[in-house]
């Protein structure tokens, strides 16, 4: 069936005043629905199904390289993972932007290796134009900062790594 039956077909049926009209072929099914509430007929198209084959078989040889790679790499993943378990992270509270600075003139509220008290601010994450000063609700060292300033942060994304004093 071509574009201009299919226009002339809903250009009928809107004219005749008949709420749903349903036509199918070896081809193409076509509904037209109308109705006071819409302003235009609806029409969904759904095509024929088609027929597809199976895909052959296809055997891999092993990968003889990848068990020795694996084993490689696995000890410092794991060493890594362990340091990392002994800190305490600060996470974001919100969804917005990270800001490590209150302006970009002043200096970042805190660096690698400063100690931080309960209730300092360690950044700013700033969420439809305000800006809400995040603080510490550990004491310890900052060990690692986990964000770059201005990037978008998530709920519950992790902003510092602390170690606990």
């Amino acid at each position: 069936m071509k574009l201009t039956e299919i226009q002339d077909l809903i250009k009928f049926v809107s004219k005749s005043g008949v709420n749903e009209v349903e036509l199918e072929t070896k081809e193409v099914k076509i509904v037209i629905r109308t109705g006071k509430q819409q302003a235009a007929p609806a029409v969904v198209y759904q095509a024929a199904p088609q027929i597809t084959t199976a895909p052959a078989q296809v055997t891999a040889a092993p990968a003889v390289t990848a068990a020795p790679a694996q084993q490689t790499t696995t000890p410092p993943a794991t060493t890594a993972a362990s340091d990392e378990s002994k800190y305490v992270t600060i996470k974001s509270p919100m969804i917005g932007t990270f800001y490590r600075s209150a302006s970009p003139e002043k200096p970042p509220f805190v660096n690698v290796g400063d100690d931080i008290e309960v209730g300092k601010a360690v950044c700013i994450i700033e969420a439809m134009k305000l800006f809400n000063e995040i603080e510490s609700e550990v004491k310890g060292k900052i060990v690692k900062v986990l964000v770059n300033d201005a990037t978008p942060v998530e709920y519950d994304q992790p902003l510092f790594l602390v170690d606990p004093a």
